[in-house]
């Protein structure tokens, strides 16, 4: 069996344009799945946009970070920042506050919980969780997380870690190739927390292009997909979009860069598929029904 591979998109949900190219992605066979957030402000459009693209599959997003609960504030307050009604902007305050033990596992249960039943009840089944910037790196977000998931018969997570072979590729700045060695020391409290499920809750052997966030062109895409292994499976995520007024208006530090990942994507996945032994292209609800 050929290595197989999960091009997911995150921020779907977040403006009509990143929902537009997801929905042309798709449409043109180089995107397979994509997460949805159920704080976007284009939730609704993006809800549509799934509803039409059936071979599209749909997790949920999680959302701790950026933005505004689903819930009412009073009912998730260690997860707000100082205005008492949004969440914290910045990943280090998150960091912080999950350090010095201000976030309340029942709150995240709570949230996460809320989010998922959002995008249920607009008619998403739901493929898999993941969690904007990776927040699910950290053993108090993976636990309640991996609980919610097998308690609502979600099936798979994101690995939240880049395997080795990729992060050697040293396709990110100086900075965050650090950090991502050192977060890499998590990964054994990830994979322990992960099988307390008893392969109820699934993942893959790693998520590709963390590294590579903001700096993810045809060029890094085409070494990416050159270095795959022959084996195993694999989750490629991806930020692709339209650069817009709505962009602009949106906390999010991907902007004109969501349009190389585009044209990446649509260059480099189609030129790979065309070669002898090409990747087999799956979403993570072809993942657990394989399993």
């Amino acid at each position: 069996m050929p290595v197989r591979l999960i091009l997911n998109a995150d921020d779907f949900g977040l403006t009509p344009g990143i929902n537009r190219a997801i929905g042309e992605l798709n449409s043109a066979g180089v995107l397979t799945s994509a997460t949805l957030m159920a704080n976007g402000p284009a939730f609704e459009d993006a809800v549509a946009i799934a509803h039409a693209h059936p071979t599209l599959g749909v997790g949920c997003h999680i959302v701790l970070t950026d933005g505004v609960p689903v819930l009412p504030p009073e009912f998730v307050p260690s997860l707000l920042g100082s205005d008492g009604k949004s969440f914290r902007t910045s990943l280090v305050d998150f960091m912080q506050a999950l350090i010095r033990g201000h976030v309340r596992q029942e709150d995240v249960t709570r949230e996460a919980t809320a989010q998922i039943q959002k995008l249920q009840h607009a008619g998403i089944q739901v493929t898999h969780l993941d969690t904007h910037k990776h927040t699910h790196l950290f053993p108090a977000i993976a636990r309640p997380l991996l609980d919610i998931a097998d308690n609502t018969s979600i099936r798979a997570i994101r690995n939240p870690f880049e395997p080795n072979w990729s992060r050697a590729l040293n396709q990110g700045s100086v900075f965050r190739n650090i950090v991502l060695k050192l977060i890499a020391n998590l990964r054994p409290q990830f994979e322990a927390s992960l099988s307390l499920h008893q392969a109820r809750v699934l993942t893959t052997d790693g998520t590709l292009a963390i590294s590579a966030t903001g700096q993810l062109n045809a060029t890094t895409l085409a070494e990416i997909l050159a270095t795959l292994p022959p084996v195993g499976t694999y989750e490629l995520c991806c930020h692709p979009g339209y650069s817009d007024p709505d962009l602009d208006r949106v906390n999010t530090r991907l902007r004109v860069h969501r349009n190389i990942e585009r044209e990446a994507l649509l260059h480099e996945i189609s030129r790979i598929l065309s070669q002898v032994n090409a990747p087999s292209l799956i979403h993570y609800g072809d993942l657990t029904a394989s399993s």
